[in-house]
């Protein structure tokens, strides 16, 4: 009985490990690296006259910018300013009035200190600068007003 649930064990890691780096979109070591070429097509398709296109990948919005530089949109989208972003946090929009009902405190002090696990880590590992914190408090209050 020991040996089977040793064995489950082993092969339940291996098949997680296998999934990670199956799915983790080409950035485990050992992919091979598009080319320059493949790379260009890949950001940008070309149309019959030769001009680049662009495609869904596209530059975040001057107003967004604090939220891109500090990794923010690789989790929460802000729909009111149209700005996609990831689906696992949840939207942005109205972050700036609701934080305080939820957390009991400002949206500057829940950015120094948050009181959720989950963004505890992240900024406890990347701590915002005042300024970066304040860029992001007002493009969150612009997001709220819209």
């Amino acid at each position: 009985m020991k040996m089977n649930s040793l064995i489950f064990a082993i092969a339940f890691i291996l098949s997680f490990a296998g999934g990670y780096f199956l799915f983790s979109g080409g950035d485990s070591a050992g992919t091979v690296a598009d080319s320059p070429e493949q790379q260009e097509t890949s950001d940008a398709e070309k149309t019959e006259d030769g001009n680049k296109e662009e495609t869904s990948q596209e530059t975040v919005s001057s107003e967004a910018e604090a939220l891109e530089r500090n990794n923010c949109l690789s989790c929460h989208a802000v729909e009111s300013i149209g700005v996609e972003g990831g689906t696992t946090g949840p939207d942005l929009s109205k972050a700036f009035q609701d934080v305080e009902g939820k957390h009991g405190k400002s949206l500057d002090e829940f950015l120094q200190e948050p009181t959720s696990a989950v963004m505890s880590t992240v900024i406890g590992d990347n701590p915002l600068s005042d300024e970066e914190r304040t860029e992001i408090i007002k493009v969150l209050q612009k997001a709220a007003e819209q």
